[in-house]
């Protein structure tokens, strides 16, 4: 009995009134230190720390460990290595769970969270055992979300790819001894068996068939309360949830079979059936076991990209520290043959970097000064200088990683009426299994526990929890080796249904390496003058256009204001005067004194134009070569009979002249942000659309689309509006990644017709007795693992 005040032991002092109502009584406490700590003890459902403590806390650990633990992660200094912020400022952290191993256990962390207050988004994935938490700091904290996880009996904590992988190895390392035990037992027990059934022995020797039943006994209760331990756990997480999970029919199985056998044993009347609760194990942890080498396989990709970053990196100065201390603008150097620690621009030495974990292509490319390098890219054959431009948790790469995990844990619709099917399939086995037993009970009771049981372990539906989640995450993962970034859960499933492709044509079906051929000035301003001026507006733009303009800007800018009106041009004022650049409509507007200068009649031959104060001063000619894959792309969208438009904000002769080279017929040229989202909104119902593009012009109409690509070379906000980010620029990828989609669409159907139609057909042998315990059992585990097979075929 603890004197004193309840939580530290110490002496109560006198008129002092702190109390908390702990395990159904009113405990006193010593000051209101104990009690704040107390009262976050008991909200936060971890009153278990006052049962089983054997002294009461010290003054140093007032807090229990494991809640202590989970309180660090509040602490703004410790977020900053693994919290993120998204655009709407809503935190966001990327989370390893442990004890996940079924749909029901997602569905039930993902319930309890939606719960709480604060909590924008949960999803869980079952294949990769992670979890994408957003939520509110504002209102709720980390540690007590981390906390609610805890107290449905699993393990949450931020992810890391070394303690996941310790992790891994842990818990495959306990699956082995699991199974070697269930492995063991079954081999003796299946020997005992023999002589059992067998009936080797005449009714003079009933003492020792009585004495192997207990040998039997013997061998088999390591099996239940050890290697069969995980299935207890995850139905007791299940039912205290008031949901229904796989491993629930599972533990009815195991231990309704086992008190039979023990009842039978004890009083030797009855059958045993301990080599089928042994044989019953062992192959259930084996499927177990060869599922999780599976999904790792399936879910190491993100996981190996993020372990190409060093750990340590090299100053300039010499010295060596932490990747993930390197801060903006500092100056690191890497030798060749060495990853490189950080994002960053090269502002010394040329090499060529292999980029092919980021774009999918094999071959190295030349980067010399200036040019950007990524963080896990291989540095080549040259000495290189890096100034570095971001973060590491802002780094290319790992926002790769994160935008995968967004597409991973928001789930698709197939994917949620799966989980929903194989939730309520639970309770109709668990239904359907009662009344068997019930029929049997009353016309053959000798018979109707093991046919009860058969029905629990041939039903058990694994293999449909399964079948969508390693398929989508297969599928996700082969895009990813392709150079296609996958940022929405809706991918693989409209990629297939695309009837309409929609594409821009400057910088997406052209190179973007846009070349000023030549200048055309109208008035009295020199063609260096107008190239300047031209060049300090297009200073501000961030369009493939802007680029020929580059080597004319001063060394200081001219314009102190310019304004960007997106898909018309830019404008900006220096002595009194207004400038444009852009389309010729935009550039003549608000016409001032200078009528003295005579109007230029509009050309098609020029595609660029320049005005002061409303009246054309120059006119640019410029060339833009095709991607040489472009018309390979159009061919291929048009043989398999999909209508293919192309939208474009540039003059029509230029237009014209591209979609003659392609055979596009169907062409739309001079198009703003907006009509370009009017075509889309006035195209038929029955049109699945796919738009590709790169510039800012593109992205409402990439927002707006059914399915969406941005080439990884367009601007931000092209990529933050698209479905999809083509890292590698390889518009053939695109062809790939739908022929990628049909497969994983027949794939899931494959594993969903498997699943239920095994399912549809054991049911009725199992019900009529037609199939024993240990061929359900066979039955049971190698329909999942056919499924997770069928599903790493996406990974080929």
């Amino acid at each position: 009995m603890i004197q004193g005040c309840y939580h530290c032991g110490e002496s109560i002092p006198e008129k002092c009134n702190f109390s908390v109502d702990i395990l159904g009584e009113s405990r006193y406490l010593c000051c209101a230190g104990c009690t704040a700590v107390a009262t976050m003890i008991v909200e936060n459902g971890l009153t278990n720390y006052y049962e089983y403590r054997t002294q009461p806390a010290q003054k140093s650990e007032l807090v229990p460990y494991h809640l202590k633990t989970l309180l660090f992660y509040d602490h703004q200094d410790i977020q900053d290595d693994f919290v993120n912020k998204n655009a709407q400022h809503h935190k966001e952290i990327l989370l390893s769970v442990d004890g996940v191993s079924c749909a029901a256990c997602a569905w039930l962390i993902e319930k309890q969270l939606y719960k709480q207050t604060g909590v924008i988004t949960i999803e869980v994935n079952i294949t990769t055992h992670r979890a994408l938490l957003v939520w509110d700091a504002s209102i709720v904290k980390l540690s007590y979300l981390l906390t609610i996880i805890y107290q449905l009996g699993y393990k949450a904590a931020p992810f890391e790819v070394d303690l996941q992988e310790q992790q891994y190895q842990q818990t495959m390392r306990h699956y082995l001894y699991k199974l070697g035990l269930a492995g063991i037992a079954t081999m003796q027990i299946m020997m005992l068996a023999i002589a059992l059934y067998f009936d080797v022995f005449d009714k003079h020797e009933n003492s020792f068939r009585h004495y192997l039943r207990w040998i039997s006994l013997f061998i088999t209760t390591p099996v239940l309360l050890y290697s069969a331990l995980p299935f207890y756990q995850n139905a007791w997480r299940n039912i205290r949830a008031f949901t229904l999970g796989m491993d629930v029919p599972v533990s009815i199985a195991l231990l309704f079979a086992y008190g039979a056998s023990l009842y039978a044993t004890i009083t030797d009347q009855g059958e045993v059936y301990f080599e089928s609760i042994s044989m019953f194990t062992f192959f259930l942890l084996l499927g177990r076991f060869l599922e999780m080498r599976a999904r790792r396989r399936a879910a190491a990709m993100s996981a190996n990209l993020l372990k190409r970053i060093p750990t340590m990196a090299t100053l300039i100065s010499g010295e060596k520290i932490a990747a993930k201390r390197l801060k903006t603008s500092d100056v690191i150097t890497v030798l060749p043959g060495e990853y490189l620690p950080a994002d960053g621009i090269i502002i010394q030495g040329t090499t060529t970097i292999d980029e092919s974990m980021l774009t999918g292509e094999s071959i190295a490319v030349k980067r010399t000064q200036n040019a950007q390098v990524f963080a896990g890219t291989l540095n080549g054959n040259g000495n290189i200088t890096i100034k570095v431009s971001h973060n590491p948790k802002d780094a290319f790469m790992s926002n790769i990683i994160r935008l995968q995990d967004h597409a991973l844990y928001s789930k698709p619709k197939i994917a949620v009426m799966a989980d929903h099917v194989a939730r309520y399939f639970v309770c109709i086995i668990l239904i359907v299994a009662l009344m068997t037993w019930l029929y049997w009970q009353m016309y053959r009771p000798q018979d109707a526990l093991w046919i009860t049981l058969a029905v629990l372990v041939a039903t058990c539906p694994c293999a449909l929890s399964l079948a969508t989640p390693t398929a989508l995450t297969c599928a996700t993962s082969s895009l990813s080796q392709l150079g296609l970034l996958v940022r929405r859960s809706h991918v693989l499933e409209t990629l297939h249904k695309v009837n309409h492709v929609i594409v821009d044509k400057t910088g997406t079906l052209t190179e973007g390496n846009i070349q000023l051929v030549a200048t055309d000035t109208f008035g009295q301003y020199s063609t260096a003058d107008v190239l300047t001026y031209a060049a300090e507006l297009e200073r501000y733009a961030n369009h493939p256009l802007a680029q020929p303009f580059v080597t004319y800007q001063a060394k200081t800018p001219l314009f102190n204001h310019v304004e960007n009106s997106i898909g018309y041009g830019l404008s900006g004022i220096i002595n009194h005067h207004q400038w444009r650049i852009g389309k010729y409509e935009f550039v003549r507007q608000h016409q001032s004194f200078l009528d003295h200068i005579p109007d230029i009649e509009y050309s098609d031959d020029y595609s660029i134009w320049l005005s002061c104060d409303g009246h054309i001063v120059a006119a640019f000619k410029i060339e833009d070569p095709l991607r040489k894959e472009s018309k390979q792309l159009i061919n291929s969208f048009k043989q398999q009979g999909i209508k293919v438009t192309m939208l474009t904000g540039d003059h029509s002769i230029h237009a014209k002249h591209v979609a003659k080279q392609l055979n596009i017929e169907h062409l739309y040229a001079n198009m703003t942000p907006m009509s370009k989202l009017d075509f889309l909104n006035k195209i038929p119902t029955t049109d699945i659309s796919l738009m590709i593009g790169d510039g800012i012009n593109d992205a409402p109409i990439l927002a707006g689309a059914h399915l969406s690509i941005a080439l990884s070379s367009g601007t931000d906000i092209a990529k933050s509006s698209a479905d999809m980010v083509l890292l590698n620029n390889n518009l053939l990828s695109i062809i790939t990644a739908r022929k990628l989609a049909l497969r994983t669409r027949n794939i899931i159907r494959e594993n969903l017709a498997w699943a239920l139609g095994y399912n549809l057909i054991i049911l009725p042998l199992a019900i009529t007795g037609l199939v024993a315990p240990y061929i359900a059992v066979l039955g049971m585990s190698a329909s999942s693992m056919i499924v997770v097979s069928n599903s790493l075929r996406l990974l080929k």
